[in-house]
């Protein structure tokens, strides 16, 4: 690397590459065992993983024992005992994936840059749209997330259903619908009036006629419903709308019906997750995360839609300087979404699909949906916990049983002495003004054991309920 050092030969490039690749499967292959956190005291270390670059390069050892010191601090979000939020397992196989394309380096925003790596990347989102049963000639777009597709997704619904002048039209939602998607309102123009909170039934899912009736009044008040958001996977509870109903009355009303699958879309590969995500083909446009229940690397969601016409019709741009570039008969994603310069995404998803078959991960998915059973019926069973939500998905929702007026606090309590102790992670949610912890089921390293060990943890910290007195 002498004479010039950004361009490392063959032999620097092995050598790089074996010392970093030696690291991954040294940190890969200790999550078995591993604490699913760990924090320590702000210490000198943090000034010397953050002072600026020297003048002249320093040694690569050195570089990935900092690396390494500084990824062994926080949330081991890839470990098989992270049950907080929602999890996102990070494929080693998608991780190749990534080397590959970054080390070449190809931009998919315009297709003449790479048209085969785009067509590999249109073939993925060809399928699932096939998988999601919407009709031939869909398509969509890998984004970075599920809030840039909720943006994209509303875009396309507002330049479709209300055209240039906007200010009047109003989108539904329940108060359960994941925050990206009033921050995209946001982002797009609307004000936060805008954005009305449809009420919910006692299983927290959306009630069609209640949104019927509130899409009347607004017509009435001179507004202009242009949208309906139907959620299929909660983030706090993993709740399921009543996709038929809702997305029945956004026909009827000639409303888009968008429908966030960012958590729960890809149990659409099982059998029962077929039957609890019935209606989501009827979807105008739909958001899946496969960074979730496909899961891939952080920084992988997307966005399929019906018509990809209408995505081009909102998003769609050029300059003269590019002119005289090919137009091959593939997608050109700066069409589909606010990014020109992208790089390759698809190979994330095309090469573990490739390597291990749709249906590894259906299988996976199923061990997921078991797991969450198993643990909602073994924390109802034993008296310490009450779940007051049967999951749909992978999500359980629970609170220690008779806590009585002091229960926000008591769960409050236990979840922060369970995550102190490292070795699961869970999280709490705030659920009709009730405080419940939270146990998701997702990652791929997630199984059996790994689950009980999390009961156990739960059963060990749970003090012995106490009962309410029942009033005379």
């Amino acid at each position: 690397m002498a004479g010039f050092p950004l361009e490392p030969d063959p032999a620097d490039m092995l050598d790089i590459g074996r010392a970093a690749l030696q690291l991954v499967t040294d940190m890969v292959g200790a999550f078995p065992d591993a604490p699913a956190s760990t924090f320590r005291p702000w210490a000198d270390r943090y000034s010397l993983i953050a002072e600026p670059p020297a003048e002249h390069g320093r040694d690569l050892a050195t570089a990935l024992a900092l690396f390494r010191d500084a990824a062994g601090e926080g949330l081991e979000t890839a470990g098989p005992r992270y049950f907080g939020y929602v999890p996102s397992g990070g494929l080693y196989t998608s991780a190749v994936a990534e080397l590959l394309v970054r080390a070449l380096n190809r931009s998919t925003g315009l297709a003449g840059f790479s048209p085969a790596l785009v067509a590999m990347e249109d073939g993925v989102i060809r399928w699932l749209c096939g998988e999601f049963g919407l009709p031939a000639g869909a398509g969509g777009i890998i984004t970075t997330g599920g809030s840039t597709a909720h943006l994209s997704a509303l875009v396309a619904a507002r330049h479709d259903r209300l055209g240039e002048t906007f200010a009047d039209g109003t989108l539904y939602a329940t108060a359960h619908t994941h925050y990206s998607v009033a921050k995209a309102a946001r982002i797009a123009g609307f004000p936060a009036s805008a954005v009305r909170t449809v009420p919910t039934d006692a299983r927290l899912r959306m009630d069609p006629a209640a949104l019927a009736a509130m899409i009347a009044a607004d017509r009435d008040r001179g507004a202009r419903p242009f949208l309906v958001v139907a959620n299929a996977g909660t983030t706090s509870t993993g709740t399921v709308d009543p996709l038929p109903e809702v997305g029945g009355v956004a026909a009827r009303e000639g409303l888009w019906f968008h429908v966030d699958a960012a958590y729960g879309g890809f149990f659409q590969l099982t059998e029962r997750g077929r039957a609890v995500l019935r209606g989501i083909e009827a979807a105008d446009s739909l958001v899946v995360d496969p960074h979730k229940s496909l899961f891939a690397p952080y920084g992988t969601g997307m966005l399929l839609v019906r018509d990809p016409g209408v995505l081009r019709a909102a998003h769609a741009d050029t300059g003269a300087y590019l002119q005289d570039l090919p137009a091959p008969p593939v997608p050109h994603y700066a069409d589909h979404g606010p990014e020109l310069t992208r790089e390759c995404r698809g190979l994330r998803l095309w090469l573990p699909l490739w390597l291990h078959g749709v249906g590894a991960f259906r299988a996976a998915l199923d061990e997921k949906l078991d797991l969450a059973r198993f643990a909602y019926s073994e924390l109802t069973a034993r008296g310490a916990f009450e779940c007051p939500y049967p999951p749909q998905l992978s999500t359980v929702c629970f609170a220690l049983a008779g806590a009585g007026g002091a229960a926000d606090d008591a769960n409050h309590r236990l979840l922060d002495e369970v995550n102190a102790e490292g070795r699961i992670y869970l999280s709490g949610t705030t659920v009709e003004g009730r405080y419940l912890l939270r146990l998701c089921v997702l990652s791929h390293r997630s199984h059996a054991e790994h689950v009980r060990e999390a009961l156990a943890v739960l059963h060990e910290r749970a003090p012995r309920p106490v009962l309410t007195p029942l009033s005379v």
